[in-house]
């Protein structure tokens, strides 16, 4: 959810102190628990009409609200500010459509860590090299761990390979959505670049479409729609006012351990003691390359 700590900046305590930080966390919680938990009640729409058609209609309902709520001057704005929303929104319907297809073929803790060594590349690249490599290596072997259930490999092979597309996708997203907040006032850009990705995702969700036109599964996608990315954004924009930024990007940092936990109350994926361990490697490497780019900064 980089888009709204691109947007406001960054941080700082303020108001009230400790009382809004305690909140802050609170919100930093909700946030990535719409999306762990989005995901995994996105495996029921997913068996019944398919990853891309859950990927668009969802897309689709988030943009038209958020477009509804922002209005967007779309005449207004430049060629610049257009190419940004444009790249933007097609990294995130890539991304998405990618992520997914993954989850409906690989369990969601693995693809949540296979998809968070995105994120993790371009942050280890701007620290340099040296012992910091020791980071990506640990996620690296918690990927690897959490592949294997004690009996065999649990990654399918394609849906490892959707998982990859997903992290290059979400390291893209990254340095784009920068580029976008800087771009776009308030939460325009988010609001312009979910429109196009949408519009790219239509070709792929357009065929299996029809079959989610009833009141279930309408309302269906409605909830995913709302649980991703709508809420999250909501809820990072406001708790960046009340924490700092090292702080958010650390406690995001629990995102693959909540992805494995709503895989398994929502999905019934249960995890070895070494995949367990898996998760806490990924989440270890993720928060101390926060804390390492946050002590550069």
């Amino acid at each position: 959810m980089a888009d709204e700590q691109a947007a406001t900046g960054g941080g700082g305590l303020s108001g009230s102190g400790n009382t809004r930080f305690l909140t802050g966390i609170l919100l930093c919680f909700g946030s990535m628990s719409s999306v762990q938990f989005g995901s995994a009640f996105s495996a029921t729409a997913i068996a019944l009409y398919g990853p891309f058609a859950t990927t668009f209609l969802r897309l689709v309902m988030a943009a038209a609200i958020l477009a509804l709520i922002v209005r967007p001057p779309v005449r207004s704005y430049s060629r610049a500010q257009w190419k940004s929303a444009l790249t933007l929104g097609v990294t995130m319907a890539a991304m998405t459509l990618s992520f997914f297809a993954a989850i409906e073929r690989i369990p969601l803790g693995l693809a949540v860590a296979i998809e968070f060594l995105g994120p993790l590349a371009v942050a280890t690249v701007s620290l340099g090299g040296g012992w910091r490599l020791v980071w990506p290596f640990a996620a690296f072997t918690g990927v690897l761990l959490l592949s294997h259930d004690g009996e065999g490999w649990v990654g399918d092979p394609v849906g490892v390979l959707f998982a990859a597309a997903a992290a290059v996708g979400w390291g893209t997203y990254i340095v784009l959505v920068k580029q976008a907040g800087k771009a776009f006032r308030g939460l325009e850009g988010l609001a312009m670049s979910l429109i196009v990705a949408a519009v790219v995702a239509a070709p792929f969700g357009l065929p299996r479409t029809p079959e989610a036109m009833s009141p279930e599964g309408l309302s269906m996608m409605l909830g995913l729609a709302l649980l991703v990315p709508l809420f999250p954004y909501a809820l990072e924009m406001i708790a960046l006012r009340r924490m700092p930024m090292s702080a958010f990007g650390i406690l995001m940092s629990l995102e693959p351990a909540l992805g494995a936990l709503a895989g398994f109350l929502v999905l019934g994926q249960p995890m070895t003691p070494l995949q367990m361990l898996g998760t806490g490697l990924v989440v270890a490497a993720s928060a101390g390359v926060t804390s390492g780019t946050q002590a550069e900064s």
